[in-house]
């Protein structure tokens, strides 16, 4: 949908995901930091397959919203009175949910089967990004200046975190490359969103003259700053999930989280030990 709420929408499902990512990730590490019981593995597996169950309603939502809008192709690709394509703008909205849509599925069949490979899920989701990221490319080809340049802001966190996920197929659960994936969704959420608001105007005030180059300017510089936000939404999510997993330790008896202590516990219990043969002697 070439207005607000076709990028409002694809924006508000990236947005919940980062969201969502950004404190997940951080319990899902904490707490196996300590105690790395199986259980515990297993429902945060259980977590991914209801993951892949989102993923596809919110795909066939887009889906059938790009198709199905008063103004939509309804599912005519081409059209042989005016021989001319239909509404390409939404097939290849609707060819991103589907992707996404398929990434999904493969979430919810690594829970389900032992005979999908692991890492075929990250794979999927970082094929999925890419596709996303081509699709955009040649979408705002000979568009005017300021749309360009929106877009192609867009496309740095799109493909930069297609790059991310690739590494997450050999690098499975870490911690690093799971925030990163979580940042640049989160980033992408709120871009859209941004992309929205500069070209369509929501809630009425002046247009964007999309030949100045100041306003090319600002928009690169207000890109940063959705950075510098998603990385203080992460830094609160993470301590936020300390404390929590660090309360609930409390109360049942189980060890804290270490941050370095266990291991100077350690080496000074050693030490000590060293000293006593040493007396001994």
């Amino acid at each position: 949908m070439a207005n607000f709420k076709g990028h409002a929408l694809p924006g508000s499902f990236f947005l919940l995901f980062g969201l969502w990512w950004s404190v997940k990730y951080p319990l899902q590490y904490l707490s196996q930091k300590v105690n790395k019981k199986s259980h515990r593995a297993y429902c945060f597996q259980r977590v991914d397959a209801i993951e892949g169950g989102i993923k596809i309603f919110f795909s066939l939502t887009g889906m059938l919203a790009e198709q199905f809008v008063p103004d939509g192709p309804h599912l005519y690709l081409y059209s042989g009175e005016m021989h001319d394509w239909v509404k390409l703008m939404n097939w290849q909205h609707t060819t991103m949910y589907l992707f996404y849509g398929l990434s999904g599925v493969v979430d919810v069949f690594t829970f389900f089967s032992q005979l999908v490979p692991q890492g075929l899920d990250r794979l999927m989701l970082a094929v999925a990004v890419f596709v996303e990221g081509c699709l955009f490319y040649y979408h705002v080809l000979h568009r005017p200046m300021l749309d360009q340049h929106i877009h192609s802001l867009l496309l740095i966190t799109i493909f930069a975190g297609a790059g991310s996920i690739l590494l997450e197929v050999f690098l499975r659960d870490n911690i690093v490359l799971e925030m990163f994936r979580a940042l640049l969704t989160i980033v992408q959420g709120t871009w859209f969103w941004q992309i929205g608001v500069v070209l369509f105007q929501p809630w009425g005030g002046p247009v964007w003259d999309e030949n100045d180059h100041s306003n090319i300017m600002f928009l690169t510089m207000c890109f940063f700053w959705h950075w510098a936000a998603a990385v203080a939404i992460l830094a609160v999510n993470f301590s936020l999930a300390y404390c929590c997993l660090q309360r609930l330790r409390r109360g049942s008896g189980e060890p804290y989280i270490s941050l370095g202590l266990r291991q100077q516990k350690g080496d000074s219990s050693s030490q000590a030990a060293f000293l006593n043969g040493s007396d001994e002697e």
